[in-house]
C-alpha cells in the first residue's frame, strides 16, 4: 500500500499493519455472518462460538496498536505513510467495534432461540444481507486504495437506515397485534440496531479509505435514511375562543 523505502524493516513492518488490517477485518466480517446465521437458524452453539471469538479481534486491534506507537515512535512518518499509519488505526477501531455488534447480535440470539420463532426474523436477515455486502466492499476498497469504492459504499448507509426504519415499524405492529410477541420483538429490535450501527461503522471506515488515498475529508454530509421514527409528536393546541381565551374548559 506504500512506496518502497530504504529501509526494509520499515516496508516490512508497514505490510504487517495492512496483514493485519485486512485479517481483522475478514475475522469481523466472519463474525457478524454467524451472529446473523445464529438468529435465522436458531443455533446457540454457533451464537456462543462468536461471543467467544470476540477476544481475538480485541487481541488483533490490540496488536495493531502497538505497532502504530512503535512506527510512529521509531520511524517517524510523514505525508502518505503518516496517513497508511493513522487509517489502520481508526479503521482497527472501527473493525473492533462491529465485531462487538456481532457479539451483541449472538447474545440475543441464545435468549430467542429459548422462544417461539417469528416470522420477523427474514427482515433482520435482509438488513443484514446489505450490511455484510458493504462489510466486504468496504474491505476490497481498503486493499485495493479504491476511494470511488469506499464511496458507493458510504452512500448505502442511507438504504440500511431506510430499512431499519421499516423493520422498526414492522416490529411495533408485531408487538400490538399478539402481546406474547413483545419479548421476541424487542430483542430482535435490539438486533436490528445493532447491525445499523454495523453499517454506520462501515462507513467510517469509507470516510477515512477516502481520506486517506485522496488526502481530504469528503465534501458532503453523510447520507441518512428516514428519520420520523425519532420524530417528537406535540399535542394539538386547544381552540381559542373570543378574546384570545382557549374554548376548552
Amino acid at each position: 500500500m506504500t512506496q518502497q523505502h530504504i529501509v526494509k524493516s520499515y516496508d516490512e513492518e508497514l505490510n504487517r499493519l495492512t496483514t493485519l488490517i485486512t485479517q481483522m477485518g475478514g475475522l469481523g466480517e466472519a463474525q457478524v455472518a454467524s451472529a446473523i446465521q445464529a438468529v435465522t437458524k436458531r443455533d446457540s452453539e454457533l451464537a456462543s462460538r462468536v461471543v467467544e471469538t470476540d477476544r481475538k479481534v480485541d487481541a488483533m486491534e490490540r496488536e495493531v496498536q502497538a505497532l502504530v506507537i512503535r512506527l510512529l515512535a521509531l520511524r517517524q512518518p510523514m505525508a502518505q505513510d503518516l496517513r497508511t499509519i493513522v487509517t489502520a488505526l481508526k479503521v482497527s477501531a472501527d473493525l473492533e467495534r462491529i465485531a462487538d455488534y456481532a457479539k451483541n447480535v449472538a447474545k440475543r440470539a441464545l435468549v430467542l432461540n429459548q422462544m417461539r420463532p417469528i416470522r420477523t426474523v427474514n427482515g433482520v436477515q435482509r438488513l443484514s444481507r446489505i450490511v455484510q455486502e458493504m462489510i466486504k466492499d468496504i474491505l476490497d476498497a481498503y486493499v485495493d486504495l479504491d476511494a470511488a469504492k469506499a464511496v458507493e459504499v458510504w452512500r448505502r448507509d442511507e438504504e440500511v437506515d431506510d430499512m431499519y426504519t421499516s423493520l422498526f415499524r414492522e416490529l411495533l405492529t408485531y408487538m400490538m397485534e399478539d402481546p406474547r410477541n413483545i419479548t421476541a420483538c424487542t430483542h430482535l429490535l435490539f438486533i436490528a440496531k445493532n447491525i445499523e450501527r454495523i453499517g454506520d461503522h462501515v462507513t467510517n471506515i469509507a470516510e477515512t479509505i477516502h481520506f486517506l488515498v485522496r488526502g481530504e475529508a469528503l465534501p458532503v454530509e453523510r447520507p441518512k435514511g428516514e428519520t420520523t421514527i425519532y420524530a417528537v409528536v406535540e399535542p394539538e393546541k386547544p381552540a381559542e375562543g373570543p378574546g384570545g381565551e382557549s374554548s376548552d374548559k
